[in-house]
C-alpha cells in the first residue's frame, strides 16, 4: 500500500525547491530511481529516510505524510474544508474538498451520455 499524500508530497516539495530527483538522491545518498520509486508510491521509504527528507525541506515528519506540505508552508486538509476519503483498490486516503465531492457526486447521478462528455473533457 503506498502513501499517496507522501508521494504527492516528495515531488511537490522537490519542484517548489528546484532540486532534481538526482540531486535528492545525492543529499539522501541514494540513486535517483530509488528516490523516483519514493515519488510514484512504488516504494515507501522507512522511518530514517523519512526523517531525513523532512529535515530537508524543513517539515515536521507527520506534515511530510499526513498533509500537503508546500515551499510556502502546509495546507492542513485534515482540519480544514476537506473530506476524507479512500481508494477502495489500494486502500489509499485521499483527501476532498467540498467541490470535489459534489463533481463526484453529480457524476455518479448523471446518466452515460454526460459522464462520456465528463470524461472526454477531462481527457480520461
Amino acid at each position: 500500500m503506498s502513501n499517496i499524500q507522501l508521494a504527492a508530497n516528495l515531488r511537490r516539495l522537490r519542484n517548489d525547491h528546484n532540486y532534481t530527483q538526482t540531486q535528492i538522491g545525492e543529499k539522501l545518498n541514494i540513486s535517483r530511481q530509488a528516490y523516483s520509486n519514493y515519488e510514484t508510491g512504488k516504494r515507501i521509504p522507512d522511518i530514517d529516510m523519512l526523517i531525513r527528507i523532512a529535515d530537508i525541506y524543513q517539515v515536521t515528519l507527520e506534515q511530510l505524510i499526513t498533509q500537503t506540505c508546500t515551499k510556502t508552508g502546509v495546507i492542513n486538509e485534515t482540519t480544514g474544508p476537506y473530506y476524507t476519503g479512500m481508494i477502495v483498490e489500494s486502500a489509499d486516503t485521499i483527501y476532498l474538498s467540498k467541490e470535489e465531492v459534489e463533481l463526484l457526486t453529480q457524476y455518479r447521478n448523471a446518466g452515460e451520455d454526460e459522464r462520456r462528455l465528463t470524461r472526454k473533457v477531462l481527457g480520461i
